[in-house]
């Protein structure tokens, strides 16, 4: 039996986004393949809100945030955390070489300006890495705060944003905050199946990453922003064009749903998987203005079985997510973004209160 899956990624796929899986292969050098990838690359640009090119990787969004760091770091990376995954990006700054220190905020709390006023401060860093949404807490940085006083006091640092888990189901201005390098993933709120990854790159960071010697082969942004520029949207190494087909598909369905009413219909499910957490056990994130419009971290206040819990839900059909990490049966989470409805999320959580006797 299919699972519907609540959890942070991979989501479910709509069958007719499946199905453009199955187009037929082309070649990958032809001009049919150049006006795919463009097209895709110009779709994105508007869900990101963004001039800037995107680059498309055969890859998980793990791919380009290694190669943005180390790509993009010439001096010193501030890498900002609010869980697991900021660590993970401070992680592959290490294991390539990057100089980078890690700024990690309390379990549950964001990445402030004012965190990264006084890094900044100091002069010694020319990136900063920010997870707009972190999936461990279920919590979402004011990356449009940090963007204004990057812009006013520190213009020359370069701005790299990790929205694997929330572009195209929360508002994110690339171009108005300020953004170098924004990255995401299919497998979440673009409602694709896992396996590609897309970033937008401004000209400034392109030419900043220039003066960067190593930067890898397989993730050289430069390399991928200067093929594009040269071969008319082709990539040095074979794409997934199975992935594009459907992408394509996708972007279209997305872009005539209209950006804002898909905005809004995330937090339309935010809001319900809110009001039922508060009502039966707690909020991970206590302050409400950080919370994460395409996932919910629930604190399990009253130590229910989250194991126990999902073998039964998996029984009527139904998947959620154990808390990560170190916060594993201390906190459970479920995802409410791609292209589910709220009478699904309503589904759900009516068989959670059954099983829990809530």
């Amino acid at each position: 039996m299919h699972k519907k899956l609540f959890i942070p990624g991979p989501i479910d796929v709509r069958e007719d986004v499946l199905q453009k899986m199955a187009t037929p292969q082309i070649g990958h050098r032809t001009k049919e393949a150049s006006a795919l990838q463009r097209s895709v690359s110009e779709k994105l640009m508007k869900v990101f809100q963004t001039k800037n090119q995107i680059i498309l990787s055969t890859s998980s969004g793990s791919g380009l945030m290694e190669g943005a760091i180390r790509s993009c770091t010439r001096k010193r990376a501030a890498v900002f955390s609010v869980g697991a995954f900021g660590d993970r990006w401070f992680k592959m700054a290490k294991a390539n070489g990057v100089p980078a220190d890690k700024i990690s905020s309390v379990p549950g709390k964001p990445t402030t300006p004012e965190m990264v006023d006084e890094a900044l401060a100091t002069g010694k860093y020319d990136v900063i890495t920010v997870t707009q949404n972190e999936t461990s807490a279920g919590i979402m940085n004011p990356c449009g705060e940090i963007g204004e006083l990057l812009k006013k006091k520190y213009p020359d640092v370069l701005y790299l944003i990790d929205t694997v888990s929330s572009m195209g189901g929360t508002d994110i201005r690339v171009d108005e905050w300020g953004v170098d390098v924004c990255i995401t993933s299919t497998q979440k709120c673009l409602g694709l199946p896992a396996g590609m990854s897309a970033c937008s790159i401004s000209e400034r960071a392109v030419e900043a990453a220039r003066q960067v010697e190593n930067r890898g082969m397989y993730f050289d942004l430069v390399e991928l922003y200067d093929f594009i520029q040269k071969k008319d949207h082709q990539y040095p190494s074979t794409p997934s064009l199975s992935h594009m087909f459907a992408m394509d598909y996708q972007l279209d369905k997305i872009l005539a749903e209209g950006l804002e009413k898909r905005f809004a219909r995330h937090i339309e499910m935010a809001e319900y998987v809110r009001a039922w957490a508060r009502k039966n056990f707690a909020l991970f994130v206590e302050d409400e203005k950080y919370l994460s419009n395409t996932l919910t971290t629930v604190t399990n206040t009253i130590g229910i079985d989250v194991g126990g819990l999902n073998k039964k839900l998996g029984e009527r059909g139904f998947m959620i997510s154990n808390g990560y990490g170190d916060l594993k049966d201390k906190t459970f989470r479920i995802s409410h973004m791609g292209d589910y409805t709220l009478g699904e999320v309503k589904e759900l959580i009516k068989n959670i209160n059954e099983i829990l006797g809530l």
